[in-house]
Protein backbone atom coordinates (compact mmCIF):
# COMPACT_ATOMS: atom_id res chain seq x y z
CA UNK A 1 0.00 0.00 0.00
CA UNK A 2 2.98 2.84 0.48
CA UNK A 3 5.77 3.06 -1.48
CA UNK A 4 9.40 2.21 0.41
CA UNK A 5 12.41 3.40 -0.64
CA UNK A 6 15.32 1.42 -1.59
CA UNK A 7 17.61 3.57 0.42
CA UNK A 8 17.16 4.32 3.85
CA UNK A 9 13.94 6.76 5.19
CA UNK A 10 10.55 6.74 4.22
CA UNK A 11 9.30 8.10 1.15
CA UNK A 12 8.74 11.86 2.10
CA UNK A 13 12.08 11.58 3.95
CA UNK A 14 14.20 10.47 0.91
CA UNK A 15 12.40 13.28 -1.16
CA UNK A 16 11.76 15.99 1.10
CA UNK A 17 8.83 16.90 1.03
CA UNK A 18 8.40 18.36 4.62
CA UNK A 19 10.22 21.35 6.22
CA UNK A 20 10.92 20.60 9.74
CA UNK A 21 7.81 22.63 10.80
CA UNK A 22 5.26 20.29 8.90
CA UNK A 23 7.40 17.21 10.07
CA UNK A 24 6.87 18.13 13.15
CA UNK A 25 3.16 18.91 12.66
CA UNK A 26 2.68 15.41 11.33
CA UNK A 27 3.96 14.14 14.23
CA UNK A 28 1.57 15.88 16.50
CA UNK A 29 -1.44 14.02 14.07
CA UNK A 30 0.34 10.89 15.04
CA UNK A 31 -0.21 11.64 18.57
CA UNK A 32 -4.00 12.82 18.34
CA UNK A 33 -4.33 9.50 16.13
CA UNK A 34 -3.34 7.75 18.93
CA UNK A 35 -4.82 9.98 21.90
CA UNK A 36 -8.25 10.35 20.27
CA UNK A 37 -8.21 6.08 19.44
CA UNK A 38 -9.06 6.68 16.01
CA UNK A 39 -10.18 3.92 14.12
CA UNK A 40 -9.65 4.88 10.79
CA UNK A 41 -8.19 7.81 8.65
CA UNK A 42 -9.14 9.15 5.32
CA UNK A 43 -6.45 10.21 2.77
CA UNK A 44 -7.77 12.34 0.15
CA UNK A 45 -6.59 14.79 -2.94
CA UNK A 46 -8.74 16.61 -4.69
CA UNK A 47 -8.65 15.42 -8.68
CA UNK A 48 -8.99 17.05 -11.79
CA UNK A 49 -12.90 18.39 -11.32
CA UNK A 50 -12.31 18.73 -7.48
CA UNK A 51 -14.01 15.73 -6.30
CA UNK A 52 -12.69 14.06 -3.24
CA UNK A 53 -10.60 10.79 -3.99
CA UNK A 54 -8.71 8.57 -1.78
CA UNK A 55 -8.17 5.29 0.44
CA UNK A 56 -9.25 4.84 3.80
CA UNK A 57 -6.35 3.45 6.23
CA UNK A 58 -7.28 1.74 9.64
CA UNK A 59 -5.07 3.94 12.83
CA UNK A 60 -1.67 1.51 12.97
CA UNK A 61 -1.38 1.78 8.85
CA UNK A 62 -2.32 5.74 8.67
CA UNK A 63 0.05 6.73 11.07
CA UNK A 64 2.98 4.84 9.15
CA UNK A 65 1.68 6.21 6.02
CA UNK A 66 2.06 10.00 6.86
CA UNK A 67 5.91 9.70 6.27
CA UNK A 68 6.06 6.74 3.77
CA UNK A 69 2.75 8.06 1.64
CA UNK A 70 -0.29 5.79 0.10
CA UNK A 71 -0.45 4.85 -3.21
CA UNK A 72 -3.29 5.46 -5.85
CA UNK A 73 -2.83 4.89 -9.50
CA UNK A 74 -2.29 7.20 -12.33
CA UNK A 75 -5.91 6.64 -14.12
CA UNK A 76 -7.92 8.97 -11.72
CA UNK A 77 -5.86 11.76 -13.24
CA UNK A 78 -7.33 10.71 -16.30
CA UNK A 79 -11.11 10.71 -15.89
CA UNK A 80 -14.03 12.92 -16.59
CA UNK A 81 -16.86 13.38 -15.12
CA UNK A 82 -18.70 10.03 -15.76
CA UNK A 83 -15.43 8.69 -14.27
CA UNK A 84 -14.18 7.47 -17.65
CA UNK A 85 -10.57 7.26 -18.73
CA UNK A 86 -10.78 9.09 -21.68
CA UNK A 87 -6.93 9.23 -22.07
CA UNK A 88 -5.07 5.83 -23.97
CA UNK A 89 -3.34 5.09 -20.89
CA UNK A 90 -1.90 1.89 -21.83
CA UNK A 91 -0.17 3.48 -25.74
CA UNK A 92 2.81 4.67 -25.46
CA UNK A 93 2.68 8.38 -24.37
CA UNK A 94 -0.66 8.11 -23.85
CA UNK A 95 -1.54 11.65 -25.03
CA UNK A 96 0.49 12.89 -21.79
CA UNK A 97 3.27 14.91 -21.60
CA UNK A 98 4.43 13.06 -18.39
CA UNK A 99 6.13 9.66 -19.08
CA UNK A 100 4.99 8.87 -15.44
CA UNK A 101 1.36 8.78 -16.42
CA UNK A 102 1.96 5.61 -18.82
CA UNK A 103 0.42 2.07 -18.29
CA UNK A 104 -1.40 2.92 -14.89
CA UNK A 105 1.27 3.03 -12.72
CA UNK A 106 1.24 4.45 -9.64
CA UNK A 107 1.19 7.80 -7.72
CA UNK A 108 1.52 8.45 -4.17
CA UNK A 109 -0.47 10.69 -2.07
CA UNK A 110 1.28 12.50 0.70
CA UNK A 111 -0.94 14.15 3.64
CA UNK A 112 -0.48 17.94 4.25
CA UNK A 113 -0.57 17.43 8.52
CA UNK A 114 -2.39 21.30 8.78
CA UNK A 115 -5.53 19.73 7.03
CA UNK A 116 -6.06 17.08 9.49
CA UNK A 117 -9.45 16.99 11.00
CA UNK A 118 -11.58 14.43 12.87
CA UNK A 119 -15.18 14.10 11.11
CA UNK A 120 -18.19 14.75 13.14
CA UNK A 121 -20.25 12.39 11.21
CA UNK A 122 -18.03 9.11 11.35
CA UNK A 123 -17.37 7.24 13.90
CA UNK A 124 -13.37 7.45 14.76
CA UNK A 125 -12.83 8.69 11.58
CA UNK A 126 -9.38 11.33 10.95
CA UNK A 127 -9.42 13.21 7.35
CA UNK A 128 -6.17 14.46 5.51
CA UNK A 129 -6.07 16.42 2.69
CA UNK A 130 -3.14 15.06 0.37
CA UNK A 131 -0.64 16.63 -2.32
CA UNK A 132 0.29 14.18 -4.80
CA UNK A 133 3.68 13.20 -6.46
CA UNK A 134 5.56 10.48 -8.54
CA UNK A 135 6.80 7.44 -7.19
CA UNK A 136 10.12 9.09 -8.02
CA UNK A 137 9.41 11.92 -5.97
CA UNK A 138 8.18 14.31 -8.81
CA UNK A 139 5.41 16.57 -8.27
CA UNK A 140 2.39 15.50 -10.25
CA UNK A 141 2.20 18.26 -12.95
CA UNK A 142 -1.38 17.44 -13.71
CA UNK A 143 -2.43 18.30 -9.60
CA UNK A 144 -5.34 21.48 -9.48
CA UNK A 145 -3.74 21.87 -5.36
CA UNK A 146 -0.28 22.27 -7.26
CA UNK A 147 -1.03 24.35 -9.92
CA UNK A 148 -3.10 26.39 -7.02
CA UNK A 149 0.12 26.71 -4.64
CA UNK A 150 2.12 27.74 -7.72
CA UNK A 151 -0.06 30.32 -8.89
CA UNK A 152 0.12 31.59 -4.92
CA UNK A 153 3.78 31.61 -5.38
CA UNK A 154 3.62 33.80 -8.44
CA UNK A 155 1.38 36.53 -6.61
CA UNK A 156 4.18 36.37 -3.46
CA UNK A 157 6.89 37.23 -6.07
CA UNK A 158 4.78 40.48 -6.97
CA UNK A 159 4.62 41.10 -3.63
CA UNK A 160 0.94 40.20 -3.06
CA UNK A 161 -0.94 37.61 -0.96
CA UNK A 162 -4.72 36.37 -1.55
CA UNK A 163 -7.78 36.47 0.37
CA UNK A 164 -10.99 34.87 -0.69
CA UNK A 165 -14.47 35.07 1.23
CA UNK A 166 -16.69 31.91 0.13
CA UNK A 167 -20.61 32.82 -0.70
CA UNK A 168 -21.97 29.37 -1.98
CA UNK A 169 -25.57 28.80 -3.10
CA UNK A 170 -26.68 25.26 -3.38
CA UNK A 171 -29.85 23.39 -3.54
CA UNK A 172 -31.08 20.48 -0.59
CA UNK A 173 -33.34 17.83 -1.25
CA UNK A 174 -35.26 14.81 0.18
CA UNK A 175 -34.36 11.45 -1.46
CA UNK A 176 -37.14 9.89 -2.35
CA UNK A 177 -35.66 7.22 -4.37
CA UNK A 178 -32.08 6.39 -4.02
CA UNK A 179 -32.07 4.56 -7.57
CA UNK A 180 -29.77 1.79 -5.93
CA UNK A 181 -31.60 -1.16 -8.35
CA UNK A 182 -28.99 -2.55 -10.58
CA UNK A 183 -30.78 -1.71 -13.72
CA UNK A 184 -30.16 1.80 -12.22
CA UNK A 185 -26.35 1.15 -11.65
CA UNK A 186 -25.88 2.60 -15.47
CA UNK A 187 -22.58 4.43 -16.14
CA UNK A 188 -22.83 7.19 -14.83
CA UNK A 189 -25.86 5.81 -12.93
CA UNK A 190 -28.96 7.54 -12.97
CA UNK A 191 -29.93 10.30 -10.88
CA UNK A 192 -31.82 9.86 -7.33
CA UNK A 193 -35.28 10.83 -7.29
CA UNK A 194 -36.09 13.83 -4.96
CA UNK A 195 -38.36 16.22 -3.45
CA UNK A 196 -38.03 19.88 -2.21
CA UNK A 197 -37.75 20.70 1.65
CA UNK A 198 -39.41 23.75 0.40
CA UNK A 199 -40.83 26.01 -1.70
CA UNK A 200 -39.45 29.00 -3.10
CA UNK A 201 -39.21 32.82 -4.05
CA UNK A 202 -39.80 34.00 -0.32
CA UNK A 203 -35.96 34.86 -0.80
CA UNK A 204 -34.68 35.43 2.92
CA UNK A 205 -37.92 35.52 4.58
CA UNK A 206 -37.66 33.55 8.00
CA UNK A 207 -40.55 31.47 7.56
CA UNK A 208 -38.80 29.62 4.30
CA UNK A 209 -35.65 29.24 6.50
CA UNK A 210 -37.53 28.07 9.37
CA UNK A 211 -38.78 25.22 7.39
CA UNK A 212 -35.13 24.35 5.75
CA UNK A 213 -33.69 24.93 9.70
CA UNK A 214 -34.22 21.01 10.58
CA UNK A 215 -32.37 19.69 8.13
CA UNK A 216 -29.57 22.80 7.80
CA UNK A 217 -29.42 22.77 11.70
CA UNK A 218 -27.39 18.97 10.84
CA UNK A 219 -25.14 20.91 8.47
CA UNK A 220 -24.45 23.41 9.64
CA UNK A 221 -23.20 21.41 13.17
CA UNK A 222 -20.87 19.40 11.03
CA UNK A 223 -19.50 22.35 9.99
CA UNK A 224 -18.86 24.45 12.64
CA UNK A 225 -17.22 21.00 14.35
CA UNK A 226 -14.94 20.63 11.51
CA UNK A 227 -13.41 24.30 12.20
CA UNK A 228 -14.40 26.36 9.10
CA UNK A 229 -15.12 30.16 9.26
CA UNK A 230 -18.68 29.62 8.76
CA UNK A 231 -19.95 33.18 8.60
CA UNK A 232 -24.22 32.55 7.90
CA UNK A 233 -26.96 30.26 6.33
CA UNK A 234 -29.44 32.06 4.16
CA UNK A 235 -32.50 30.81 2.06
CA UNK A 236 -32.24 31.65 -1.53
CA UNK A 237 -34.64 32.84 -3.82
CA UNK A 238 -35.04 29.07 -5.62
CA UNK A 239 -36.93 26.08 -4.20
CA UNK A 240 -34.88 23.99 -1.53
CA UNK A 241 -31.77 26.15 -2.32
CA UNK A 242 -29.22 27.98 0.38
CA UNK A 243 -26.69 29.85 0.98
CA UNK A 244 -23.41 29.81 3.42
CA UNK A 245 -20.92 32.33 3.47
CA UNK A 246 -17.76 31.97 5.29
CA UNK A 247 -15.41 34.47 6.60
CA UNK A 248 -12.13 35.46 4.46
CA UNK A 249 -9.05 33.16 4.49
CA UNK A 250 -5.78 33.14 2.98
CA UNK A 251 -3.78 31.64 0.32
CA UNK A 252 -4.43 28.05 -0.28
CA UNK A 253 -6.32 27.94 2.68
CA UNK A 254 -9.48 29.24 1.01
CA UNK A 255 -9.44 26.61 -1.17
CA UNK A 256 -9.01 24.03 0.76
CA UNK A 257 -11.88 25.00 2.60
CA UNK A 258 -14.31 24.76 -0.27
CA UNK A 259 -13.57 20.99 -1.31
CA UNK A 260 -13.81 19.67 2.63
CA UNK A 261 -16.85 22.07 2.76
CA UNK A 262 -18.73 20.61 -0.56
CA UNK A 263 -18.02 17.09 1.01
CA UNK A 264 -18.72 17.78 4.45
CA UNK A 265 -22.24 18.66 3.17
CA UNK A 266 -22.70 15.79 0.76
CA UNK A 267 -21.53 13.71 3.34
CA UNK A 268 -23.90 14.41 6.10
CA UNK A 269 -27.16 15.19 3.64
CA UNK A 270 -26.80 11.81 2.66
CA UNK A 271 -26.15 9.90 6.13
CA UNK A 272 -29.54 11.85 6.77
CA UNK A 273 -31.88 11.14 3.84
CA UNK A 274 -31.10 14.33 2.14
CA UNK A 275 -29.38 15.32 -1.12
CA UNK A 276 -27.17 18.31 -1.03
CA UNK A 277 -25.81 19.09 -4.93
CA UNK A 278 -23.75 21.67 -6.28
CA UNK A 279 -24.94 21.07 -9.58
CA UNK A 280 -25.38 24.64 -10.63
CA UNK A 281 -29.48 24.02 -12.19
CA UNK A 282 -30.60 20.87 -11.44
CA UNK A 283 -33.09 19.19 -14.05
CA UNK A 284 -36.12 19.77 -11.61
CA UNK A 285 -39.08 22.25 -12.01
CA UNK A 286 -38.78 25.64 -11.36
CA UNK A 287 -35.21 25.26 -9.15
CA UNK A 288 -33.69 28.32 -9.66
CA UNK A 289 -29.63 28.26 -10.36
CA UNK A 290 -26.81 28.59 -8.11
CA UNK A 291 -23.77 30.14 -8.05
CA UNK A 292 -20.28 30.56 -6.32
CA UNK A 293 -19.61 34.47 -5.64
CA UNK A 294 -15.80 34.52 -4.46
CA UNK A 295 -14.62 37.60 -3.02
CA UNK A 296 -11.10 38.45 -3.54
CA UNK A 297 -8.39 40.86 -2.37
CA UNK A 298 -5.05 41.20 -2.85
CA UNK A 299 -2.80 41.92 0.43
CA UNK A 300 0.66 43.65 0.38
CA UNK A 301 3.60 41.22 1.69
CA UNK A 302 5.20 44.30 3.33
CA UNK A 303 2.64 46.10 5.36
CA UNK A 304 -0.04 43.76 5.60
CA UNK A 305 -2.20 46.76 4.02
CA UNK A 306 -5.30 45.91 1.78
CA UNK A 307 -3.62 46.91 -2.16
CA UNK A 308 -7.05 47.46 -2.92
CA UNK A 309 -8.56 49.77 -0.95
CA UNK A 310 -7.49 53.45 -1.67
CA UNK A 311 -7.05 56.44 0.34
CA UNK A 312 -8.90 59.07 -1.97
CA UNK A 313 -12.54 59.11 -4.07
CA UNK A 314 -12.16 56.41 -5.85
CA UNK A 315 -13.26 52.96 -3.94
CA UNK A 316 -10.67 51.20 -5.95
CA UNK A 317 -6.90 51.93 -5.97
CA UNK A 318 -4.51 51.53 -8.85
CA UNK A 319 -3.47 48.10 -7.93
CA UNK A 320 -7.35 46.86 -7.72
CA UNK A 321 -8.59 48.56 -10.98
CA UNK A 322 -5.90 46.87 -13.19
CA UNK A 323 -6.52 43.31 -11.13
CA UNK A 324 -10.40 44.45 -12.06
CA UNK A 325 -9.10 44.87 -15.73
CA UNK A 326 -7.66 41.68 -16.07
CA UNK A 327 -10.49 39.53 -14.30
CA UNK A 328 -12.80 40.81 -17.06
CA UNK A 329 -10.16 40.60 -19.95
CA UNK A 330 -9.71 36.80 -19.41
CA UNK A 331 -13.18 36.12 -18.56
CA UNK A 332 -14.29 34.12 -21.50
CA UNK A 333 -11.02 31.99 -21.08
CA UNK A 334 -11.10 31.60 -17.52
CA UNK A 335 -14.69 30.41 -17.80
CA UNK A 336 -13.21 27.09 -18.38
CA UNK A 337 -12.26 27.42 -14.46
CA UNK A 338 -14.55 29.28 -13.45
CA UNK A 339 -17.73 27.13 -14.94
CA UNK A 340 -16.46 24.24 -16.07
CA UNK A 341 -19.35 22.33 -16.28
CA UNK A 342 -21.85 22.29 -19.59
CA UNK A 343 -24.46 22.48 -17.06
CA UNK A 344 -23.59 25.99 -15.36
CA UNK A 345 -23.46 27.98 -19.05
CA UNK A 346 -27.52 27.73 -18.51
CA UNK A 347 -27.01 30.24 -15.36
CA UNK A 348 -25.77 32.78 -17.70
CA UNK A 349 -28.84 34.70 -18.38
CA UNK A 350 -29.89 38.26 -18.41
CA UNK A 351 -31.61 40.05 -15.82
CA UNK A 352 -31.36 36.86 -13.55
CA UNK A 353 -29.29 38.16 -10.91
CA UNK A 354 -26.50 36.43 -12.58
CA UNK A 355 -23.79 38.08 -15.26
CA UNK A 356 -24.13 37.76 -19.10
CA UNK A 357 -21.06 39.80 -19.78
CA UNK A 358 -17.67 40.88 -18.22
CA UNK A 359 -18.57 43.87 -16.77
CA UNK A 360 -18.38 45.32 -13.25
CA UNK A 361 -20.06 48.13 -11.00
CA UNK A 362 -19.61 49.21 -7.72
CA UNK A 363 -23.15 47.75 -6.14
CA UNK A 364 -25.12 45.76 -8.93
CA UNK A 365 -25.95 42.25 -9.05
CA UNK A 366 -26.14 42.15 -12.50
CA UNK A 367 -22.60 42.63 -13.41
CA UNK A 368 -20.08 39.90 -13.62
CA UNK A 369 -17.58 41.56 -10.82
CA UNK A 370 -19.00 43.88 -7.90
CA UNK A 371 -16.32 46.27 -5.97
CA UNK A 372 -17.23 46.39 -2.72
CA UNK A 373 -16.39 48.97 -0.05
CA UNK A 374 -17.69 50.54 2.72
CA UNK A 375 -15.58 53.98 1.73
CA UNK A 376 -12.34 54.60 0.47
CA UNK A 377 -9.40 53.05 2.32
CA UNK A 378 -12.07 50.31 3.99
CA UNK A 379 -9.85 46.94 4.80
CA UNK A 380 -12.82 45.22 3.66
CA UNK A 381 -12.32 46.32 -0.11
CA UNK A 382 -13.14 43.60 -2.44
CA UNK A 383 -14.13 42.15 -5.87
CA UNK A 384 -16.57 39.91 -5.57
CA UNK A 385 -16.71 37.80 -9.38
CA UNK A 386 -20.29 36.92 -9.57
CA UNK A 387 -19.41 34.23 -12.75
CA UNK A 388 -18.20 30.67 -10.85
CA UNK A 389 -20.95 27.90 -10.56
CA UNK A 390 -20.49 26.00 -6.99
CA UNK A 391 -19.06 22.73 -9.23
CA UNK A 392 -16.09 24.24 -9.93
CA UNK A 393 -12.48 23.08 -8.40
CA UNK A 394 -11.75 25.54 -6.22
CA UNK A 395 -7.85 25.39 -7.22
CA UNK A 396 -8.66 25.81 -10.26
CA UNK A 397 -10.99 29.17 -9.98
CA UNK A 398 -8.58 30.38 -7.53
CA UNK A 399 -5.45 30.60 -9.63
CA UNK A 400 -7.74 31.17 -12.71
CA UNK A 401 -8.16 34.26 -10.91
CA UNK A 402 -4.67 35.58 -9.74
CA UNK A 403 -2.96 34.76 -13.19
CA UNK A 404 -6.11 37.00 -14.80
CA UNK A 405 -5.24 39.67 -12.10
CA UNK A 406 -1.57 39.38 -12.26
CA UNK A 407 -1.59 39.74 -16.14
CA UNK A 408 -4.20 42.90 -15.85
CA UNK A 409 -1.57 44.51 -13.15
CA UNK A 410 1.35 43.57 -15.50
CA UNK A 411 -0.28 45.10 -19.07
CA UNK A 412 -2.00 47.94 -16.68
CA UNK A 413 -5.58 46.85 -18.30
CA UNK A 414 -8.02 49.57 -18.10
CA UNK A 415 -11.27 48.24 -16.50
CA UNK A 416 -13.89 50.98 -18.07
CA UNK A 417 -16.46 52.47 -16.47
CA UNK A 418 -18.83 51.38 -14.20
CA UNK A 419 -22.32 49.66 -15.99
CA UNK A 420 -25.44 50.80 -14.29
CA UNK A 421 -27.88 49.08 -16.87
CA UNK A 422 -25.34 45.67 -16.87
CA UNK A 423 -27.70 43.67 -19.34
CA UNK A 424 -27.98 46.44 -22.24
CA UNK A 425 -24.17 47.84 -21.76
CA UNK A 426 -21.58 46.50 -25.17
CA UNK A 427 -19.21 44.45 -23.46
CA UNK A 428 -17.82 40.98 -24.84
CA UNK A 429 -19.88 38.47 -23.66
CA UNK A 430 -19.69 35.42 -21.55
CA UNK A 431 -19.26 32.14 -23.30
CA UNK A 432 -22.61 30.46 -23.78
CA UNK A 433 -21.43 27.32 -23.41
CA UNK A 434 -18.39 25.04 -22.31
CA UNK A 435 -17.17 24.88 -25.49
CA UNK A 436 -16.93 28.41 -26.35
CA UNK A 437 -14.86 28.53 -23.22
CA UNK A 438 -12.83 26.14 -24.23
CA UNK A 439 -12.00 27.49 -27.29
CA UNK A 440 -10.82 30.88 -25.65
CA UNK A 441 -9.07 29.15 -23.01
CA UNK A 442 -6.93 27.38 -25.98
CA UNK A 443 -5.34 30.90 -27.31
CA UNK A 444 -5.32 32.61 -23.60
CA UNK A 445 -1.46 33.00 -23.36
CA UNK A 446 -1.71 34.60 -20.18
CA UNK A 447 -3.69 31.42 -18.76
CA UNK A 448 -1.21 29.33 -20.58
CA UNK A 449 2.05 30.57 -19.24
CA UNK A 450 0.17 30.61 -15.91
CA UNK A 451 -0.69 27.38 -15.94
CA UNK A 452 1.44 25.76 -18.09
CA UNK A 453 0.93 24.82 -21.43
CA UNK A 454 1.15 20.74 -20.38
CA UNK A 455 -1.80 21.38 -17.42
CA UNK A 456 -3.97 23.34 -20.25
CA UNK A 457 -3.73 20.98 -22.86
CA UNK A 458 -4.51 18.04 -20.34
CA UNK A 459 -7.52 20.06 -19.43
CA UNK A 460 -8.60 20.93 -22.27
CA UNK A 461 -8.61 17.32 -23.82
CA UNK A 462 -10.62 16.42 -20.47
CA UNK A 463 -12.65 18.87 -20.56
CA UNK A 464 -13.83 18.69 -24.70
CA UNK A 465 -14.55 14.81 -24.45
CA UNK A 466 -16.83 15.53 -21.95
CA UNK A 467 -18.83 18.59 -24.10
CA UNK A 468 -17.94 15.77 -27.16
CA UNK A 469 -19.80 12.72 -25.05
CA UNK A 470 -22.77 15.48 -24.24
CA UNK A 471 -23.61 16.05 -27.93
CA UNK A 472 -23.33 12.75 -28.74
CA UNK A 473 -25.10 11.41 -26.21
CA UNK A 474 -28.00 13.97 -25.19
CA UNK A 475 -29.67 13.58 -28.42
CA UNK A 476 -32.29 16.13 -29.57
CA UNK A 477 -33.70 16.75 -25.97
CA UNK A 478 -35.06 20.80 -26.10
CA UNK A 479 -35.27 21.03 -22.05
CA UNK A 480 -33.80 23.69 -20.89
CA UNK A 481 -31.44 21.04 -18.93
CA UNK A 482 -31.03 17.98 -20.27
CA UNK A 483 -31.53 14.15 -18.46
CA UNK A 484 -27.91 13.50 -19.50
CA UNK A 485 -26.92 16.41 -17.30
CA UNK A 486 -28.77 15.59 -14.18
CA UNK A 487 -27.26 12.39 -14.59
CA UNK A 488 -24.07 13.24 -15.02
CA UNK A 489 -23.70 16.05 -12.49
CA UNK A 490 -26.84 16.23 -9.60
CA UNK A 491 -24.59 13.62 -7.26
CA UNK A 492 -21.79 13.77 -8.77
CA UNK A 493 -21.12 17.46 -7.30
Amino acid sequence: MSPRSRKSGTFVEQHRLRDNAQAKAAEQVERIIRKEKLEVVRFSFADQHGVLRGKTLVAAEAVQAMSAGVTMTTTLLAKDTAHRTIFPVFTPGGGFASQEMEGGGDFVMVADPSTFRILPWANKTGWLLCDIYFTNGKPVPYSARARCRDALATLAKAGFDFLAGLEVEFHLFKIEDPRLRPSDATWPPEAPEVSLLTQGYQYLTESRFDMLDPAVEILRRGIEQLGLPLRSIEVELGPSQCEFTFRPLAGLASADAMVLFRAAVKQIARRNGYLASFMCRPALPNVMSSGWHLHQSLVERKGARNAFAFDHADMLSTVGKYYLGGLLAHARAAAAFTTPTINGYKRYRAYSLAPDRAIWARDNRGVMVRVIGQQPGSPATRLENRVGEPAANPYLYVASQIYSGLDGIARRLDPGPSADTPYEVAAPLLPKNLNEALTALRSDEALRTGFGTNFVDYYLHIKAAEFERFQKEAGDERADVTSWEQKEYLDLF
